[in-house]
């Protein structure tokens, strides 16, 4: 707080003389016409080479180790872990303090949704780049408005009387005052008084999420028609005036209980759309007019049979600049998300991206036309998933689905949203194609219903007690020093057994999910942060470590360690205190040696198992993520399809040649620019410390920096723990591989005794299908019933195969060999169910003869057989009303089925097996001329009466 007021009370007479000096330049008119690619670099060099900013690469837009989110949808998303206090102490990012880039961001699901809007306005996307600076702990607001100011007006040239400022008014309920140090450090700027516009938290106070790092914003706004008093129209949502730039002073941070506390260090976090920046100084109102768009523009006029774009929005007849505008911004957010390894797909963000293809083929082929870029030669095949064309084929045959959307409702219209990716403004827009409109208020109900569900699964999950930023700062405020695990690596190999050190801490902090205390009492929840540990944090993909620790004089009372997690250079021990915990306590820590020697193992499997499928299916192959557990290992990678049998057989062999040849494992730790000289080496996208970790499997770490062949072996930078040398891992099966997405693979398998045991239940399986298919070959089924039995036999089996953990290839084998199987028995039932209903139909025939009315019993517990005799009396009989009842032997209940004559019913097949079901509480249903159902109890005689009654009076009506 005193800093705050220091800012106040420090005179600014020099930011007034400074900026008089600039107000003709500053309010003088511009130059449109700076390309795209101008504006984006001039922002860069500005903070860069004036202002000593850091230039860091955007990151992908799959974001990095962060689940809450879908897509990167913020300059500020790759920063977290330093708002946060949890960067690696060790890594390039902890050493931040002025950062400039241009971000990669998608606004395409979750909080942020742009979706629906992109094509009804002209400033609405769902990529975009985010220009940002960021200050950690250096310089705040004066600086960074200064700053702001003077890109805008003088590098940039823009009138400063197009400008207005927006800044935090206050909130009382929050205890929150006016930021009126930005008010003043605006006004000192040159800022008229009339142009800053204070405005409540909604606008202009930002945080991060429920808690954390939160602060006031100052926004820039800009008129893009000038002349005039804009100020009513800032924060309207309009399209003449609109925020061009964000400046986030993050000096709070928001607790569980949402109070809120002054950050131990200040930081300014600013965005700035490059399409908006761009239209300002190209002298455009939409940003589909600069040169950002207009290529893309371009090119769908020349290959579609409509007009040329010509930016209406309200009066768009046809809805065809709309999908313009729709097609050329989804092209960009497809062609960045499939570059950054995002494909289309059926959950997650490939979901989103999925109905962001679909939108986009839809407006393609319901407005400009039906050319499909497919037909435009290699280029546009090699730009476009094979996704394209199954989607374009389903939009393009919707004119099946008009009957069914006029009957649209609500949950219809979630269905198609949820499950097949169509957003929902194309079903509005499909529906007003027809003149109907969905049922909102049913559509609203289904989606709160969904979310609810979404928060109650998620607030199943047990919370883990991690510091908050506010504690980490008090630990190194307190000189409490990082938490030395490097015990974690200090294990060997003694006679095929491995000996892990023993370790005894002092418990420096403890923290209780809200703060930091000295002491909790039994029962208590905590986080435990001690001098050293030997215990893994979880990261990189492998599971925390397991065990317990004791007390010094309190050794009979277990301390379980529930999880183990990494923050900002302090590894904390999750436990619920067992006795009574304070700082200062002496512990011993018990590792469970058997969890641990399975994560290692898994852990080297996958890297060996990484190198396997380099080697089979080549360099292409890219690792997507992992996890590794006691139990098994998983492993995402880049594909174009399934493996193959062959393939899979040829991974496993590979992977099991490394573990006979019991390859020494090696790990060293180097400076992290000198790690990636190394050839071949592995790496994911993630933020790695500096040194960093390599892992060598059968070579030398130190022989592969001077090593400039291309020797085909594993490395990989890695913090994770491994074993000392492969034959520990003794067998690897995969037991699993599909595609999560086009494009993305996942492999599950298994190492050590779950390995062997795969292997034997693949053969007893093996040899079960082997039995049934010398069955089916030595002599066909001539009953139904054993026919019947046969097939269940098949389904069984099928079940077992597709369910047992076994090698993959194997299953694959089988479930072919399987499915030939049933295809025969199936045909071989079917063929036994037509003769024994054409059987017991000629004999009712002979019985009844050929009435209006045939209703009878018939002595089958199969629905098939039962059906199939009252088709086949039918077609002997066309005039025939037909119903056939089948008293079940085990069930106590009574089957029914029934047809009445296609031409000329006299009622409704469906009525009459309602009308006899529901005599003996059962049900029916089916259609106007077949139907079936099922009632209670062994006496059909009632049934039967009432059959004939019901019919015959319904044929006299």
């Amino acid at each position: 707080m005193l800093r705050l007021l220091l800012r106040r009370l420090r005179p600014l007479s020099r930011l007034r003389s400074l900026f008089s000096a600039r107000s003709d330049r500053s309010f003088s008119g511009y130059v449109p016409g700076l390309p795209a690619a101008r504006v984006r670099s001039t922002f860069l060099d500005f903070f860069r080479e004036k202002h000593g900013h850091l230039l860091v690469p955007s990151s992908p837009v799959r974001p990095r180790g962060d689940p809450s989110l879908l897509f990167v949808n913020a300059g500020m998303n790759q920063f977290k872990p330093i708002f946060l206090g949890r960067a690696d102490p060790r890594s390039e990012m902890a050493s931040y303090r002025r950062v400039v880039n241009s971000q990669k961001c998608v606004r395409a699901g979750g909080k942020h949704n742009d979706l629906e809007d992109v094509g009804r306005d002209v400033y609405h996307h769902t990529f975009f780049e985010m220009l940002g600076n960021w200050s950690f702990g250096d310089y705040f607001k004066e600086e960074a408005c200064s700053m702001a100011w003077s890109l805008l007006t003088e590098h940039y040239g823009i009138p400063a009387d197009r400008l207005y400022v927006s800044y935090f008014s206050g909130d009382a309920e929050s205890g929150l005052t006016a930021d009126e140090e930005t008010r003043q450090i605006w006004l000192d700027i040159g800022v008229p008084p009339k142009r800053l516009l204070p405005f409540g938290l909604k606008e202009n106070f930002w945080e991060m999420g429920d808690t954390g790092p939160c602060g006031p914003c100052t926004e820039i706004h800009y008129d893009h028609v000038g002349g005039r008093d804009a100020s009513s129209l800032v924060n309207t949502d309009g399209p003449d005036v609109v925020e061009i730039w964000n400046l986030v002073f993050m000096q709070y941070n928001r607790d569980v209980d949402r109070s809120l506390l002054l950050l131990p260090q200040f930081s300014v976090d600013t965005g700035m759309g490059l399409e908006r920046l761009v239209s300002v100084l190209q002298g455009k109102q939409s940003n589909y007019d600069t040169d950002l768009f207009t290529p893309l523009l371009h090119a769908i006029h020349q290959r579609s049979g409509v007009g040329p774009y010509s930016g209406r929005t309200g009066a768009d007849l046809g809805k065809v600049d709309t999908a313009y505008r729709v097609v050329a911004d989804h092209i960009r957010t497809l062609s960045v998300c499939i570059a950054d390894g995002v494909h289309p797909g059926m959950s997650g963000a490939e979901l989103v991206l999925r109905r962001i293809l679909r939108r986009a083929v839809r407006f393609w082929f319901s407005v400009p036309g039906d050319t499909e870029p497919r037909d435009h030669g290699a280029q546009n095949a090699a730009a476009c998933p094979q996704e394209f064309s199954e989607v374009s084929d389903a939009t393009k045959k919707d004119s099946g689905l008009n009957e069914y959307f006029v009957r649209t409702s609500g949950s219809v219209a979630w269905s198609l949203h949820r499950d097949l990716g169509f957003p929902l403004d194309l079903v509005d827009l499909m529906l007003e194609e027809r003149g109907v409109r969905v049922d909102h208020q049913e559509l609203d109900r289904l989606m709160a219903e969904n979310q609810k569900v979404a928060s109650e699964l998620q607030s199943g999950v047990r919370s883990q007690v991690t510091l908050d930023v506010v504690s980490l700062a008090e630990l190194h405020g307190a000189g409490v020093p990082h938490t030395d695990d490097s015990l974690k690596y200090r294990y060997t190999l003694d006679q095929d057994r491995y000996v892990f050190p023993a370790c005894f801490a002092t418990v420096l902090a403890l923290y209780d999910g809200q703060t930091l205390v000295s002491e909790v009492t039994e029962g208590q929840r905590c986080g435990v942060i001690l001098d050293q540990t030997c215990f893994y944090s979880e990261q990189g993909g492998q599971s925390h470590d397991q065990g317990y620790f004791t007390r010094d004089g309190l050794q009979d009372v277990l301390y379980p360690v529930e999880s183990v997690i990494h923050a900002g250079g302090y590894v904390v021990h999750e436990v619920t205190a067992a006795d009574s915990l304070k700082t200062g306590d002496q512990v011993q820590l018990h590792l469970d040696q058997a969890h641990r020697l399975s994560c290692m193992v898994k852990h080297t499997a996958t890297h060996i198992l990484n190198l396997a499928l380099r080697e089979v299916l080549g360099p292409s192959v890219q690792q997507r993520g992992s996890h590794v557990s006691a139990d098994r290992l998983r492993f995402d990678f880049s594909v174009k399809g399934s493996l193959s049998v062959s393939q899979l057989q040829q991974v496993e062999r590979c992977v099991n040649d490394i573990i006979s040849a019991n390859q020494i494992v090696h790990s060293q730790e180097l400076p992290l620019h000198k790690a990636r000289t190394i050839r071949g080496l592995r790496t994911v996208d993630e933020v790695y410390p500096d040194p960093v970790r390599v892992v060598s499997v059968g070579a030398p770490v130190s022989e592969l920096l001077d090593d400039q062949t291309d020797r085909q072996t594993s490395v990989e930078l890695c913090c994770g723990t491994h074993l000392l040398q492969t034959g520990s891992i003794q067998d690897l099966v995969i037991v699993s591989e599909r595609q999560l997405v086009k494009g993305i693979s996942r492999i599950v398998a298994v190492t050590g005794p779950d390995a062997a045991r795969a292997r034997e239940a693949g053969q007893v399986l093996s040899q079960n299908v082997d039995y049934l298919s010398n069955r089916l070959s030595g002599l066909a089924p001539t009953s139904l019933d054993s026919s019947q039995r046969f097939a269940k036999e098949v389904g069984v089996l099928s079940d077992a195969v597709d369910n047992t953990p076994i090698p993959q290839w194997q299953r694959r084998d089988l479930q072919s060999r399987l499915r030939t199987l049933q295809r025969t028995s199936n045909t071989a039932v079917r063929k036994l169910e037509t003769r024994e209903a054409a059987v017991r139909a000629q004999a009712l025939l002979e019985k009844n003869g050929r009435k209006d009315v045939l209703v009878d019993s018939v002595d089958t517990d199969s629905p098939s057989v039962l059906m199939k005799t009252v088709n086949q009396l039918s077609s002997a009989s066309p005039h025939s009303h037909v119903m056939l009842l089948a008293h079940q032997r085990h069930s106590g209940k009574f089957l029914c089925a029934c047809q009445v004559p296609k031409h000329l019913p006299s009622f409704q097949a469906s009525d009459w097996a309602v009308a006899v079901c529901h005599l003996r509480g059962g049900s029916a249903g089916g259609s106007a001329l077949v139907a079936k159902g099922t009632g209670n109890g062994s006496d059909i005689s009632e049934a039967l009466s009432w059959a004939k009654t019901f019919a015959r009076q319904k044929i006299q009506l």
